[in-house]
C-alpha cells in the first residue's frame, strides 16, 4: 500500500472528548473515526487490526472444533419472551416494531436464536458435543457511551455456545474454551488475566471467568494472588480472612443505649465521628446501611472497616428470594420512613417489622459491637450478635481489596484495573429447559442440552491492545495485530535515486510476504517519521543518502527504538526473521 492512497487521515490533537489513551490514539493515528455516540467507521487501518484479531480468534475457534455461522441481527420479541428475559434485560435492549406492529430486538447477545436453532435440529446425543459461534454486531443502548471502543452502543464481539449431554461434558467444553482463551489473547500480544466474575445478565448456575487486560484504563477492580493462580472481579471475590475471631466473650454486659452528640449538640452522623466519640476503632463497630431491592427495604449489616459489595448483595437475595433484584442504596426518605431517624443513627437491635435483615459473616463473627440505636442521636455498645440480633440471611457482601488475604493459598492479594476482553459463562440448563433444546440418549430417553457461551469483545481487543502498547509517540502495535508490519520511508522522493532503492525494497518485501507501506508522499522526513510512530509500525526502514553511497538502510524498531544499518540486499530477510521473531514473542 502507498500511502499517498491510503485513507489515512492523522491529527495532531485528540478530540476534546477523547478521556483515555486508546479513544486518543485510535483517533489521531487515523484508524477510527466518531459516527454518533458510541458508534465508529473503522477506517482502513483499523479494520486491518480488526480483521487480524478476527482471524486470530477463528483460527483458535476453528482449532477447538467450532464452526461459524452466521444468525440474524434482528431478533423476534417471542423468542426472549420464551426464556422470559424481553422484559427483565432492561433499557439496554434496542426494540423496534416492523410495519406489521411486531416487536423486535437489535440482538446484544444471542443465546436465545442459538438455543432455539438447536431445538430445531438437533435430535440426538449423537450430534453433541457442538460448538456453534459467529462473529458480528452487537447492539446495547448503553446509558452513558464513553472511552471510545471501550463502551459503545455497537460492538464486534465473537460468540460461541457450547451444547453437551451433561454437567460432565460441558466443563470439559468450559475448560477447552478457557484454553483457546488464552491462547488467542497470548497471539494478540496482550498481557491478561482470567479472573472469577459474576455472571449478570447472561446467568446460568456454572462458574464464569472473565479475561481482563489489565491496564490503567480499565473500567473494573480485580484482585489477584502473586503467589498462585487466584484472581477474581471485586463483584465476585472471595476473601481468605477467617470470619471467626474468636470464642464468645461470657459475661458481656448487656447492650445500653449512649448519646452520640458533639460539643456543638449536634448528633455525629458518620461512623469515624461515632469510633472516635466512643474510642475505638471503625473495625469494632457495626456498619449498618438502608438499601433498595426492588421495591423491599433492606438493612445490610457489615464490619465498620469495610464496604458492601452490590452485585455480591444482590445474588444473596436472589439465592433467599428465587429472584435477582435491582439493588441501590436507599434514598434518605425511604430511611426516615422506615427507621424514623436518620442514616448516622442506623442499627441492628430492634429493627422495624417489615425490614430484610442481610449480615455479612465480619460481623457475625465479632465478640461485641457498637452500632446505631435507631434512635436520633443514639448508639448501643456491648452488642453481641445472635444474642442482641439475628439476621436474616448471613451472606458474604463484603467488597475485597487489595491487601486482603487470598482464598486459595492465604497471600495477600493485590489490586489492578481491568478491560474485560472476553468472558466464559458454564449456562448448564439455564436456556435450554425454557426453550426447549433437548436431545434423546441411548436408551431413547430425553434431557436438556448442557450449555455454555463464550464471548470476545474484537472491536474491545483491539482499543485494550492500545491501552497496553504506546508512548508518548503513538501506538506501538504487537506484531502479531499491527495494521501492517513494515513502513518504507524514502526520506526524499524527489530524489530519483533514493526513490528507486525505496520503491524497489517496498516490491520484494511484497513478494516475500511482508505487509508493507511505502511513505511515497512529498513531506519532510520529520513528518513522515511522526506519522509512523503515531500508527505503530513495528517496524520502519528508512532509505536515504547512505543507501547510495554505503549500500546501507536504517532499520528501526518501533518498540524500544532500537535502530541498525542494514545492507540493502540483507534487508528483506532481516525483516522476515525480525517478523518472526516478534510474532513469537507476542
Amino acid at each position: 500500500m502507498r500511502v499517498c492512497k491510503l485513507l489515512n487521515p492523522t491529527l495532531r490533537e485528540a478530540p476534546a472528548e477523547a478521556e483515555i489513551v486508546s479513544h486518543k490514539l485510535l483517533y489521531r493515528a487515523g484508524l477510527i473515526r466518531k459516527v454518533a455516540s458510541g458508534m465508529y467507521t473503522y477506517l482502513p487501518l483499523g479494520w486491518r487490526v480488526i480483521k487480524k484479531i478476527e482471524q486470530i480468534v477463528r483460527e483458535e475457534m476453528d482449532g477447538a472444533g467450532g464452526q461459524e455461522l452466521m444468525m440474524p441481527i434482528i431478533q423476534p420479541a417471542e423468542i426472549w419472551q420464551e426464556t422470559g428475559r424481553w422484559d427483565v434485560y432492561g433499557p439496554e435492549m434496542f426494540r423496534l416494531q416492523d410495519r406489521h406492529g411486531r416487536f423486535f430486538c437489535l440482538g446484544p447477545t444471542h443465546e436465545e436464536i442459538i438455543t432455539d436453532l438447536v431445538r430445531s435440529e438437533v435430535r440426538s446425543y449423537k450430534a453433541l458435543p457442538l460448538l456453534l459461534y459467529q462473529m458480528q454486531n452487537k447492539y446495547r443502548d448503553e446509558r452513558r457511551p464513553r472511552f471510545g471502543l471501550m463502551r459503545g452502543r455497537e460492538f464486534i464481539m465473537k460468540d460461541l455456545y457450547s451444547f453437551d449431554r451433561g454437567q460432565e461434558e460441558g466443563a470439559a467444553s468450559y475448560r477447552l474454551m478457557y484454553k483457546a482463551y488464552e491462547r488467542v489473547f497470548r497471539r494478540c500480544g496482550l498481557s491478561f488475566r482470567a479472573v472469577e466474575a459474576d455472571p449478570g445478565a447472561i446467568g446460568g448456575t456454572g462458574g464464569t471467568h472473565e479475561f481482563m487486560v489489565l491496564a490503567d484504563a480499565g473500567e473494573a477492580a480485580v484482585v489477584f494472588c502473586p503467589a498462585c493462580e487466584y484472581g477474581a472481579n471485586v463483584e465476585r471475590a472471595e476473601c481468605g480472612e477467617s470470619a471467626d475471631c474468636g470464642e464468645r466473650v461470657s459475661g458481656v454486659p448487656t447492650c445500653e443505649e449512649f448519646v452520640t452528640v458533639g460539643t456543638d449538640g449536634a448528633a455525629l452522623k458518620t461512623l469515624s465521628e461515632v469510633a472516635d466519640f466512643c474510642g475505638c476503632s471503625p473495625g469494632d463497630m457495626v456498619k449498618s446501611l438502608v438499601y433498595q431491592a426492588d421495591d423491599k427495604g433492606v438493612l445490610v449489616l457489615i464490619r465498620g472497616d469495610l464496604d458492601v459489595n452490590e452485585v455480591k448483595l444482590a445474588n444473596v437475595l436472589a439465592d433467599k428470594w428465587g429472584r435477582v433484584p435491582d439493588v441501590s442504596l436507599a434514598a434518605p426518605e425511604m430511611v426516615t420512613k422506615l427507621f424514623g431517624c436518620e442514616a448516622g443513627s442506623l442499627g441492628p437491635v430492634g429493627v422495624p417489622q417489615g425490614v430484610f435483615v442481610v449480615a455479612d459473616p465480619t460481623v457475625m463473627a465479632m465478640v461485641e459491637a457498637s452500632c446505631g440505636a435507631n434512635r436520633f442521636g443514639r448508639h448501643l455498645r456491648h452488642v453481641v450478635p445472635g444474642r442482641d440480633f439475628v439476621p436474616d440471611v448471613v451472606g458474604d457482601v463484603r467488597l475485597v481489596g487489595g491487601g486482603d488475604l487470598c482464598p486459595r493459598c492465604g497471600m495477600p492479594l493485590k489490586e489492578a484495573r481491568g478491560i474485560e476482553v472476553g468472558q466464559v459463562f458454564n449456562l448448564g440448563v439455564k436456556y435450554s429447559e425454557k426453550l426447549g433444546a433437548t436431545y434423546l440418549d441411548e436408551q431413547g430417553k430425553e434431557h436438556p442440552c448442557y450449555m455454555g457461551c463464550y464471548g470476545i469483545g474484537v472491536s474491545r481487543t483491539m482499543a485494550a491492545a492500545v491501552e497496553q502498547n504506546y508512548d508518548e509517540n503513538g501506538i506501538v502495535w504487537p506484531m502479531a495485530i499491527a495494521p501492517y508490519q513494515c513502513v518504507v520511508v524514502p526520506v526524499n522522493i524527489k530524489d530519483e535515486a533514493v526513490y528507486r532503492v525505496a520503491e524497489g525494497l517496498y516490491q520484494e518485501l511484497g513478494e516475500a510476504g511482508v505487509e508493507a507501506v511505502l511513505d511515497d508522499r512529498d513531506e519532510r522526513p520529520g513528518v513522515k517519521f511522526k506519522d509512523a510512530d503515531l500508527v505503530g509500525y513495528p517496524l520502519r526502514i528508512t532509505v536515504g543518502q547512505k543507501a547510495l553511497v554505503d549500500g546501507q538502510v536504517e532499520l528501526m524498531e518501533r518498540r524500544g527504538g532500537e535502530m541498525e544499518r542494514v545492507e540493502v540486499g540483507d534487508v528483506v530477510d532481516v525483516v522476515r526473521e525480525r517478523i518472526r521473531v516478534m510474532m513469537a514473542a507476542g
